[in-house]
């Protein structure tokens, strides 16, 4: 019974964690905006970039990694022998996907927080440190060729499995346990669905670019 409360209190803390809405809070104290009411609307690292400038939104997007990776990271391994669970990466998923249900509904702020990127790439440098630096690649590419940040952050998720699967038959890596295996196919689906409103604007030509990092765009 110990080690079922221990196990609840983790999920607990690491959602609450993830909850400080840490856009929200920077946009209170440098302009004394709610950045969910201007912009695009998001919660997130982008907008408040479009909104606030660069150096805000740095520091959020640092913190929001943050906030993903220390319950993964950190939380999981110092508190797994306390808790019911007896694999790591299951209890490594719980932890650090509450903190990204967290940021995405998050309860300090009426349940509408960001979409997760930032958070949910904290947590995935925790569980997957040799496949994420491809990944971030993918993302990256995307953004310089595109300038559609949604859009990387689809293709990223995308390309998660698809790394774990062929990184250890031709670069010699360690394999993922089973449970981050299918933990990485169900990623997409969660980054689809935060971005289903992104997909509609992209569809209809609407999506707002990051045209300041597209390299190759017209002049």
């Amino acid at each position: 019974m110990n080690e079922l409360f221990y196990l609840i209190i983790l999920i607990i803390i690491s959602y609450l964690i993830g909850s400080t809405p840490t856009s929200i809070i920077v946009g209170r104290i440098t302009k004394g905006i709610d950045i969910r009411e201007h912009g695009s609307g998001n919660a997130g690292g982008t907008n408040v970039f479009r909104v606030l400038g660069w150096k805000p939104a740095l520091f959020v997007v640092v913190i929001d990694v943050f906030k993903g990776w220390l319950p993964a990271a950190i939380f999981a391994p110092a508190f797994y022998y306390a808790q019911i669970i007896p694999d790591l990466g299951v209890v490594q998923i719980l932890c650090g996907f509450s903190a990204v249900l967290g940021h995405t509904y998050t309860i300090f702020a009426r349940f509408k927080g960001g979409k997760g990127v930032g958070t949910l790439g904290g947590m995935l440098i925790a569980l997957f440190p040799t496949a994420f630096p491809f990944c971030l690649a993918i993302a990256i590419i995307t953004i310089i060729l595109t300038g559609y940040v949604s859009l990387a952050s689809i293709l990223a998720s995308v390309s998660l499995p698809i790394f774990l699967f062929i990184l250890p038959p031709f670069f010699g890596v360690n394999p993922a346990p089973l449970s981050l295996m299918v933990f990485s196919l169900l990623i997409p689906w969660f980054i689809t669905f935060t971005h289903r409103s992104n997909i509609q604007r992209l569809r209809s030509g609407e999506e707002n670019r990051f045209e300041k990092a597209m390299i190759f765009r017209k002049k």
